[in-house]
């Protein structure tokens, strides 16, 4: 009976040790940084790209404080829009989730991993796609005066630090919401598309657009 007791003890004091440094669950450059990086960062931040690489380990580990900060205030990916309220298909906001692993990963010694196999293939820069002409430019208060297919919105003015709340209130009273911007930074103006577009029948009104700033509706 000691020496079964003394066993599980010895047990126990192992499975605290590897709690206490977290190799069980240790998130990594290799397995979980590097796929998060790549597919929401990568696009802008590569060699040649608009802002500093981050394609290696090398290359994020002196950032990584820096970048854990630019994450918990979603300054970055710099996506501009509150989640839930819309679905876009080209969403390159981080999920909470997402946000939880790279503090995890910052706060638990930033590591590379003993793992290389495990680092998904380096992506391939694809040339930046041009925002689309809009096909209605919306001021204020708008009422459509014709049916409208809608595949997403873009910001054409946001007033600096501003928050807007952008819905289509259909004839039927019926309300869709298309774009919540929060913390938009026209320096990196993009379209928000949806994931499935939007009929709109003529009588459809446009709301929440306020004095000073515009939005673009995009068509099929």
């Amino acid at each position: 009976m000691k020496r079964m007791i003394v066993f599980v003890g010895l047990l126990g004091l192992g499975v605290a040790r590897a709690g206490a440094h977290g190799s069980a669950t240790a998130v990594t450059w290799n397995r979980e940084m590097s796929r998060i990086v790549f597919d929401k960062c990568a696009s802008c931040h590569r060699p040649g790209g608009t802002a500093f690489s981050m394609l290696t380990y090398p290359d994020v580990q002196p950032r990584a404080n820096e970048i854990k900060d630019a994450v918990l205030s979603r300054r970055m990916p710099p996506w501009g829009a509150v989640k839930g309220f819309g679905s876009f298909r080209n969403d390159q906001s981080l999920s909470q989730e997402q946000i939880e692993l790279v503090t995890r990963w910052v706060d638990g010694g930033i590591r590379r991993g003993n793992n290389p196999q495990m680092l998904p293939a380096v992506p391939t820069p694809t040339p930046a796609l041009g925002t689309p002409a809009p096909s209605m430019t919306v001021l204020g208060t708008a009422r459509l005066e014709r049916a409208l297919l809608l595949d997403g919105v873009v910001p054409e003015k946001v007033p600096p630090g501003g928050s807007m709340r952008v819905t289509a209130v259909l004839p039927n009273g019926r309300v869709e919401p298309l774009v919540w911007l929060d913390g938009y930074d026209e320096r990196y103006r993009h379209p928000f598309l949806f994931r499935h577009p939007i009929v709109l029948p003529a009588g459809t009104t446009i709301r929440g657009v306020p004095s000073g700033a515009a939005i673009g509706l995009l068509s099929r």
